[in-house]
């Protein structure tokens, strides 16, 4: 991303890079690498348009084992939930 500078030497993005920056931050958080999410970058589409790059068939096999890495996460998220509700309902009569 482009980044015009202050006089004080700070990066100052453009308003149209908020929405990529959530995106890295979401990535980051699902426990993608930094080089992984740096492949993916290219790929994928912004708020103006498409993505500058396709990916290819290493990371589409890539990113297939990262969502169902995901996936199982959400899966154990869930479970884990369900078992505080019980805790919480029986606690609270």
């Amino acid at each position: 991303m482009a980044a015009e500078r202050t006089p004080g030497g700070h990066r100052d993005f453009p308003e149209s890079a908020v929405d990529r920056v959530i995106r890295i931050q979401e990535l980051f958080a699902a426990g993608l690498s930094s080089k992984k999410i740096g492949t993916l970058l290219p790929c994928m589409r912004d708020a103006d348009g498409g993505p500058a790059e396709i990916a290819d068939a290493k990371l589409v096999t890539d990113l297939t084992a990262e969502r169902d890495r995901i996936n199982r996460m959400i899966t154990d998220l869930v479970r884990s939930r369900d078992v505080l509700d019980d805790v919480i309902d029986a606690a609270s009569g």
